[in-house]
């Protein structure tokens, strides 16, 4: 496990810049091991972003409706309000498939099904449960997104 405090002012930098020109939380993880010789999981990589208060770039998917937009008319992906689920183009590390989801209150965060079939979910207020509407509906979006 890797922790902030094991790390030189010039690695933390490196760090920084990467995330300042839209490396994701994979592609830190796998310059971490390249550049400087860090091994780290992706969880460990989550947390020194945390730790670090370092905040990533999170670009909206060209298919992702503003919420303007769908409170007009859902698109794909979109089931009614704001609550809207992509997938990931690069699979995060350790998924089988991955990607983003804004539930209907607002709350965002990153979902992945790991190689064994078991779902997570990280979002960004620790301990928060989506509703149980929310819950369907990402479960119902993600069966139509993953077959077509």
């Amino acid at each position: 496990m890797i922790s902030a405090k094991q790390l030189s002012e010039e690695q933390i930098g490196k760090i920084r810049v990467w995330a300042e020109e839209g490396a994701q939380l994979a592609d830190i993880q796998k310059k971490l091991q390249e550049e400087l010789q860090l091994s780290a999981t992706y969880m460990d990589t989550r947390f020194l972003i945390l730790d670090l208060g370092i905040d990533l770039k999170v670009e909206a998917p060209e298919e992702e409706a503003t919420v303007e937009e769908s409170a007009a008319e859902p698109e794909a992906g979109e089931v009614g309000g704001s609550f809207s689920v992509t997938l990931d183009e690069v699979v995060r590390a350790g998924a089988a498939v991955s990607g983003q989801i804004t539930f209907s209150d607002g709350e965002k965060g990153l979902w992945m099904i790991d190689q064994t079939g078991r779902p997570g979910l990280d979002t960004d207020t620790p301990g928060y449960r989506p509703s149980e509407e929310d819950l369907v509906a990402f479960e119902n979006e993600l069966r139509r997104l993953l077959q077509g």
